[in-house]
């Protein structure tokens, strides 16, 4: 705890020296697993995010439970870059074709994903957090029910907990989301 709360006081010391911004983008990976769906079109309404995490700055909540900016940043816009990789897995996990909103093919898609996150945040344990809720909405009654899931997940943060690190971690919870996204959801 206390070499993480180091390395962020040394981040953004060094940020405030000055120079050009120096942005980090959560590591592209493609999730291993197939999750099959009930869906052969799904569309992802843009990711709602707390307040905190709507700007461009990385976050870091402390032992005491503040949530400060770390003078690091995201490399895109929190939501879009949390909505496109939702996306991006999805298609992955389950072969389906998917797409962020707005829809961009003609047919209409079979259902609708909207995450709605609470909590979106590095912590002092070494963990990146994400809670919140999600919703299916499918477009026919006779494609299932719609579905309203609390998910509470997170991921470690590995090695020295600096930017590049607080990055990793926030797309493996990603990942995980997609993942009960598609087991729970869309089957």
């Amino acid at each position: 705890m206390i070499r993480t709360t180091i390395a962020l006081l040394g981040l953004s010391l060094g940020a405030a020296c000055g120079g050009p911004d120096i942005r980090f983008a959560a590591p592209a990976s493609v999730p291993s697993e197939r999750i099959a769906s009930v869906y052969d079109r799904i569309e992802v309404i843009q990711v709602g995010l707390p307040i905190y995490a709507t700007t461009e700055e990385i976050v870091f909540q402390d032992a005491t439970g503040a949530i400060t900016p770390t003078e690091a940043l995201w490399a895109d816009e929190p939501a879009r870059a949390v909505t496109l990789q939702l996306s991006r897995d999805l298609a992955a996990l389950t072969g389906a074709l998917v797409a962020p909103e707005p829809w961009p093919f003609r047919d209409f898609p079979d259902a609708q994903v909207d995450v709605r996150i609470e909590d979106f945040v590095a912590t002092a344990a070494g963990t990146f957090v994400l809670t919140g809720q999600y919703f299916v909405a499918p477009e026919e009654e006779a494609q299932g029910p719609d579905r309203a899931v609390r998910f509470s997940l997170s991921a470690p943060i590995v090695g020295e907990a600096g930017p590049r690190a607080i990055a990793a971690a926030r797309n493996a919870a990603v990942t995980q989301l997609a993942q009960q996204i598609a087991a729970n959801g869309l089957r």
